[in-house]
């Protein structure tokens, strides 16, 4: 089998006994979703590229001081782990970054061209797009955090499940819950979502 082929779990016991090439295997197999998963809290590129490499400094320290790492394949939840840390850690250290906020002005005409044909429709979609992000604000935490993780980074939830710590069928049931509450709030504020 291909090393590029190997279980993390594999990979990460080739590189805490000195296979290099097994982190950078590791790294490539799951950065854009923890590259990902970190700009979606921090909506900010430069923030992002900071915590990422920091993440995988603490990975790294923490393999090759052989720390406490016994995730049983689970190394993308554990990295996971790792970012959401250093993301709180961040806005602690600096109140004065906003966590994911765009203003209305910018997510609605950043977008905009010169295609006149098209500024309704992209007006209309950009405004939908921010009606939906308020609503999914409002859901109680762990909610929110099941359809920031399945929507906008694409996990699966097993590995939402693994990452946040319940089983698969509490993930799915906060899915459940989650959908429930966002049709109530479409519904009552009458919220027009085009197909």
């Amino acid at each position: 089998m291909a090393q590029s082929q190997l279980p993390d779990a594999i990979l990460v016991d080739k590189y805490v006994k000195g296979d290099e090439n097994a982190l950078a295997i590791l790294i490539n197999r799951h950065q854009s979703k923890i590259y990902g998963y970190i700009y979606s809290k921090v909506s900010d590129r430069d923030v992002t590229e900071d915590i990422f490499q920091e993440t995988f400094f603490k990975v790294i320290h923490t393999l090759k001081s052989k720390k406490f790492y016994n995730e049983e394949g689970k190394f993308l939840s554990w990295v996971l782990r790792i970012a959401s840390n250093l993301i709180i850690d961040k806005f602690r250290n600096d109140k004065k970054m906003p966590l994911n906020r765009d203003t209305d002005e910018l997510l609605i005409f950043s977008r905009i061209t010169d295609d006149s044909l098209n500024i309704e429709r992209r007006l209309i979609k950009n405004q939908v797009e921010i009606d939906i992000k308020m609503i999914i604000e409002k859901l109680p935490h762990d909610q929110k955090e099941v359809i920031m993780m399945r929507y906008f980074l694409d996990m699966s939830f097993k590995e939402i499940a693994d990452f946040t710590g319940v089983s698969v069928n509490t993930t799915l049931g906060r899915m459940r819950y989650a959908i429930t509450n966002l049709r109530k709030v479409i519904e009552k504020n009458k919220i027009y979502l085009p197909s």
